[in-house]
């Protein structure tokens, strides 16, 4: 445990952390913040689309939103709920407010990294698509080191992060609010998730489609009702956030507090783990999309990580901070007397902040909320790691050796020690976002270029239209 946290604050802080936010920035920058300034065109592309008529789209593949359905399906997981709980316990009210700043530079690296995925994807063998950073890498970049180093953390991080913490947040709050046995919960989901796996990445896009949505209305549409009963302490639930942020060393009662440093460790590491941008794997369900234009696939990327950090993050946070049930006070004690315990961290405390509300039922909601989210969860981070594996070895062979140690995986991650399993998670992650943010990085010059070559044609069409309107009146 000593070692893992050493080595998972080592890749951190402050290295990664300033990477991440570095290169979001470099991109908002290059771009004019199109994420701020070009937002109804995003929206337009991403949000409208889906409320239009479908067009048939030639070459197979997964639809847009069942593209996005699977990389939200990785993302919007526990991290959602139980790592925004830990982040805050961990890194205090001020870890909310990097989440957001990483959030917001990171809109634009998913945008670059998704625009990348699809102009560097290739035909599979089942007539579809698939790509993701080990492509772009190899052929972009022109360095098959760094996309066999990617691959190999992104194994890794299926099998030893993505999985176990899933599967250890869907043990847990079962357990905690039906008092069922977490072996058997391990087995149950390691069954019902290889039961979609089985099906490749078409039956895995299929149910992320039709759970997504709905797992993802029913945790905001609560998350309000929460928020609407406690709105008299969001004021100084947001001035916690910014004050925490900012303030070298946030102290309270005894002269104890929250350092700067440990918020954005937690802030950025829970946002990178909640929305990907920039750690490449959601880039891989991206680049099996049926989009023609690239840089159309970069708006998704960008409302990706709007959806699964600003906003489902967003009410997990300010639910835990209006609720009451987070003491900064009690929280720091236990960290500097290494008191911590599960059910003062994660899951349980979002579960504490809805029960505020819904009495017994929070429980019982957070409980069903992190079934949904960890699952699908599994789904997306089961087809990640096959990807890479298959990069690897250049062959679909060990598909099914790969498969068997993944549900084994989650099994094990019922019963595992949440601490560890989430500084497994972080190191895995790390490891992982190195190679792909380099990549990003040197490949940017032709990923604005085909953001900005997108925007002229968007533009330039939309004027000839509406000329010829206002011609024929």
């Amino acid at each position: 445990m000593a070692f893992a946290e050493r080595l998972g604050n080592f890749i951190w802080n402050p290295w990664l952390l300033g990477l991440f936010l570095l290169s979001g920035l470099y991109f908002s920058v290059r771009t004019g913040f199109f994420q701020l300034f070009h937002v109804r065109l995003w929206l337009k592309t991403t949000l409208g689309s889906l409320l239009r008529p479908k067009r048939r789209r030639e070459g197979g593949g997964l639809t847009q939103l069942q593209a996005l359905s699977t990389a939200l399906a990785s993302t919007i997981g526990t991290g959602s709920i139980a790592g925004v709980a830990t982040a805050i316990f961990y890194g205090g009210p001020g870890a909310v407010f990097w989440m957001w700043v990483s959030a917001f530079l990171g809109m634009m690296t998913g945008c670059v990294e998704k625009t990348l995925a699809v102009r560097y994807r290739e035909k599979s063998r089942d007539g579809g698509w698939q790509g993701g950073p080990m492509c772009y890498m190899e052929r972009g970049v022109g360095s098959r080191t760094l996309a066999a180093l990617f691959s190999l953390c992104c194994v890794a991080a299926s099998l030893g992060g993505g999985n176990v913490v899933q599967a250890n947040s869907i043990a847990a709050s079962l357990e905690a609010a039906f008092g069922w046995d977490r072996l058997a919960v391990g087995l149950v989901v390691a069954v019902l998730t290889g039961l979609v796996i089985l099906g490749g990445i078409g039956r895995i896009g299929r149910v992320s489609e039709t759970l997504v949505p709905c797992m993802a209305l029913l945790f905001i549409g609560g998350g309000v009702m929460v928020l609407i009963c406690h709105r008299a302490a969001i004021p100084e639930a947001l001035e916690r956030i910014v004050t925490g942020a900012v303030t070298p060393k946030a102290a309270l009662g005894g002269g104890i507090g929250y350092g700067m440093a440990a918020a954005m460790r937690y802030g950025v590491a829970r946002g990178v783990f909640t929305n990907e941008a920039g750690m490449g794997s959601s880039a891989i369900a991206h680049a099996a999309s049926n989009v023609q234009e690239p840089a159309e696939q970069g708006m998704w990327g960008i409302f990706e990580v709007f959806i699964a950090t600003l906003s489902v993050c967003s009410i997990t946070a300010l639910v835990i901070l209006t609720s009451g049930v987070y003491q900064e006070n009690a929280a720091l004690l236990a960290i500097q007397s290494g008191t911590v315990t599960s059910a003062m961290v994660g899951a349980p405390l979002s579960a504490a902040a809805f029960s505020t509300v819904f009495g017994r039922f929070g429980v019982v909601f957070v409980a069903v909320c992190l079934l949904l989210f960890a699952f699908t969860s599994l789904l997306g981070s089961s087809y990640y790691g096959e990807r890479g594996l298959q990069y690897l070895t250049g062959t679909d062979r060990w598909r099914w050796p790969y498969r068997a140690a993944f549900l084994l995986a989650v099994v094990a991650g019922s019963v595992g020690d949440v601490a560890v399993v989430w500084q497994l998670a972080d190191i895995f992650n790390g490891l992982m976002a190195l190679p792909n943010l380099c990549a990003l990085l040197l490949l940017s010059p032709e990923a604005l270029g085909l953001l900005n070559g997108w925007m002229t044609v968007r533009t330039d069409g939309a004027a000839h239209r509406g000329r010829s309107r206002r011609a024929g009146r």
